[in-house]
């Protein structure tokens, strides 16, 4: 039995997109795309040369296009103080009183929890914004003025 040339590379197309299902590699969704356009190139009467170039354009180029985009975005905070991942990130705490340590103790979501100071200077009792989680204890720098 004789294959088209169009059915190797959907194919090949389907097994990148199979083993990118698995291993959570983005980029060889990108290859996918250029096995397709292969196929669509064999589609259209092009001959074996021809698919290859296109496939290797389209799929090299829209691996380049991903590696650039995700290289020029902005990295993420660290889930520690990523509010993305923590809703706690940039609420508010009073501290009545610190210790010489830079640490204190708070009320917080009807709970106590200890405070540790991430601000400038030395720690003042007041209105402090939550910037980060560790464990259980909070990390704290002054309220900005709104």
């Amino acid at each position: 039995m004789q294959w088209a040339a169009s059915t190797l590379w959907w194919l090949a197309a389907g097994v990148l997109v199979a083993v990118e299902l698995a291993s959570g590699t983005f980029y060889l969704l990108m290859l996918a795309f250029g096995a397709a356009a292969g196929a669509l190139a064999a589609h259209l009467g092009a001959g074996a040369n021809t698919q290859m170039v296109i496939a290797a354009l389209v799929g090299g180029g829209a691996t380049a296009l991903w590696h650039f985009k995700r290289f020029r975005a902005p990295r993420s905070a660290p889930a520690e103080a990523n509010p993305d991942v923590n809703l706690d990130i940039g609420q508010t705490v009073r501290v009545d009183a610190w210790a010489a340590d830079g640490t204190a103790q708070v009320n917080y979501r009807g709970a106590s929890w200890a405070v540790s100071f991430r601000g400038t200077g030395a720690p003042a009792p007041g209105e402090h914004t939550i910037v980060a989680v560790q464990g259980s204890r909070l990390m704290v720098a002054p309220r900005s003025a709104p």
